[in-house]
């Protein structure tokens, strides 16, 4: 008999199912386990006298052991947990588990490095297999909304012979007889295609960022979810397909997992409305000062502070009942060389803040040769990416594109830190597991 999942059982028939023991009481006639697979939960109820042949297995379990059980899943008002329950013919052991070294004492929780320690144990969770249910099924939406647009996802190198965008925070690595480097992003790529005539294009895959921090938000690797288009008027034909994607792959969410991440999490999942808020920097300061008394120097008003970030959150909801932000008008002093200017000198660009957390950098990106060629000999960058400046020699269309930080929009979503929201955290001090 094939093994199903829990959520897929037949009542009153037999059915094979395999999973954790989640708990276990085991009497002197009866033992009661709670199996857990990643689809949910069921009782397993053993009748010690018709099953003797059980009883040496029964005194070897322990929690989060692995068994394996076939039996008839009937109805029962009395099991509180789906009112349902299995009583097997056939049980096997497939592993038996140590003790846990992360259970903390009663109403304590284990601390969070101890937990990463043993990562593969602390995601074992409810919660946690939720998550990361929820991640996927976020990414999954975002691709069908790009694909339904004929976008085409292609796969970028993470070895490149030279340092990307600023030459700051990179990883060097031994490449035989050879320096190579772990990109910072697939930026230079997306736009090679765009060079190459794609038109449409997305990637997810992992970002290596080489920078110490002590941030709720930060990671030296973490998955990012790229994308690039061509023939735009504007970077705000950029923004407008963002917030739709957004908007989708956050109501498919709600739609899908809206009430279990009620239940589990206690958080309502907010779909926008479109189209979402913008805001000049030089205007978002003035009434952050206007609101909040929240005052910044002259030569930080070309780039938007961490406080000034956080200020977002709130103003956007009193300003515009909203939780997403575009902020636009950023220094070029601030922004990357590729990034199209306008006629005063300002990026053609935004970020996008939400619930006071920066997600994306977006913008319509310089294609013209001469002028990209001068933008980067303005920031010294002109030797360091003579490769990425022959893309636009042979001629290139007007283009943009955004990054999101998966990993982020999974913080967001579940109000959690970043080391609980990647599936392995790494940091300056942390590469285990």
């Amino acid at each position: 008999m094939k093994r199903v999942q829990i959520k897929d059982l037949k009542l009153n028939q037999v059915n094979r199912l395999a999973g954790f023991v989640e708990n276990l009481r085991n009497k002197k006639t009866m033992c009661f386990i709670v199996l857990r697979d990643v689809s949910g939960v069921i009782q397993v109820t053993i009748e010690k006298e018709k099953h003797p042949e059980f009883n040496e297995l029964l005194d070897k379990l322990t929690i989060d052991s692995v068994i394996e059980v076939e039996g008839m899943v009937l109805e029962s008002e009395y099991v509180k947990l789906n009112h349902m329950e299995m009583y097997p013919d056939k049980l096997k052991v497939e592993s038996i588990a140590l003790p846990s070294p992360i259970v903390a004492p009663k109403g304590e929780e284990t601390n969070i490095d101890l937990r990463l320690d043993y990562r593969w144990i602390d995601l074992r969770t409810k919660k946690n297999t939720l998550m990361f249910k929820v991640q996927s099924h976020f990414i999954n939406s975002c691709r069908a909304f790009l694909n339904e647009r004929d976008f085409i996802e292609i796969h970028t190198p993470k070895l490149i012979g030279a340092e990307s965008e600023s030459g700051a925070g990179v990883f060097k690595v031994d490449y035989f007889d050879r320096n190579a480097y772990l990109a910072q992003s697939p930026q230079f790529y997306k736009q090679m295609a765009m060079a190459a005539g794609f038109e449409r294009i997305y990637e997810s895959g992992p970002v290596f960022r080489a920078e110490k921090f002590a941030s709720r938000k930060h990671a030296t690797e973490f998955t990012g979810f790229d994308l690039e288009f061509s023939y735009i008027d504007s970077y705000e034909d950029v923004m407008k397909l963002e917030e739709e994607m957004l908007t989708y792959a956050l109501a498919k969410t709600k739609e899908k997992y809206g009430e279990e991440i009620k239940e589990v999490y206690g958080i309502d999942i907010v779909v926008p409305t479109l189209p979402f808020p913008r805001i000049d920097l030089h205007d978002l300061y003035q009434k952050l000062e206007e609101k909040y008394g929240y005052k910044v120097s002259e030569d930080e008003k070309g780039d938007l502070t961490t406080e000034g970030e956080r200020l977002c959150k709130e103003f956007s909801l009193e300003e515009y009942g909203h939780e997403f932000l575009f902020v636009t008008g950023y220094s070029k002093e601030n922004r990357a060389f590729y990034h199209m200017r306008d006629e005063k000198g300002v990026p053609c660009g935004y970020d996008l803040i939400w619930k006071g957390c920066e997600i994306t950098t977006g913008a319509q990106r310089e294609h013209r040769y001469e002028i990209l060629k001068a933008q980067a000999e303005e920031k010294g960058l002109d030797e360091d990416v003579k490769f990425y400046l022959d893309f636009f020699k042979y001629g290139c269309p007007p283009h943009g594109g955004f990054g999101i930080g998966v990993d982020r929009i999974t913080m967001l979503i579940f109000n959690e830190g970043i080391k609980e929201s990647m599936f392995i955290f790494r940091g300056p001090d942390r590469l285990n597991p």
